[in-house]
């Protein structure tokens, strides 16, 4: 329904917020429309929120650094450095639950709200990112 709504804004927009002289107004009139729509806590998931039997079937996204995934990271996760979601955007499906973790949850919402206002509905943010994974699991192995 979101993108539905989104898609309508855009079409509804004059054609010069769209031009390059204008590309603020155009992202501005995107974000906003989201904005409008998105619902509070949408967007994120707390790690005791998903089952143990679950965590196989969600795409992780580790989006910290290269050497922070290389010494730690949840099992199953793929890296995508945060900054690097939008231009990866075609690794990530639309069709799944997709977590994005970072070490707080702070970048990988950058990440999220990104990928949302472009439309994904299905991105989530793992609130306390890997500190929380990692007090939820205290006795499951990280993978090295």
């Amino acid at each position: 329904m979101r993108l539905i709504l989104f898609t309508l804004l855009l079409c509804s927009m004059p054609p010069a917020s769209l031009l390059a002289d204008e590309p603020e107004a155009a992202v501005l009139d995107a974000m906003s429309g989201y904005m409008d729509f998105a619902e509070y806590g949408g967007s994120l998931i707390w790690p005791a929120q998903i089952p143990a039997e679950d965590w196989s079937k969600i795409l992780l996204i580790d989006a910290r650094d290269a050497a922070q995934f290389d010494k730690e990271h949840i099992p199953g996760a793929i890296h995508i450095e945060w900054r690097q979601v939008l231009a990866r955007r075609d690794e990530i499906p639309k069709d799944r639950m997709v977590v994005i973790y970072c070490n707080s949850g702070s970048l990988s919402a950058q990440a999220v709200f990104a990928l949302r206002v472009l439309g994904w509905e299905n991105v989530k943010v793992l609130q306390d990112g890997m500190q929380g994974w990692k007090r939820l699991s205290l006795d499951a192995p990280v993978s090295h």
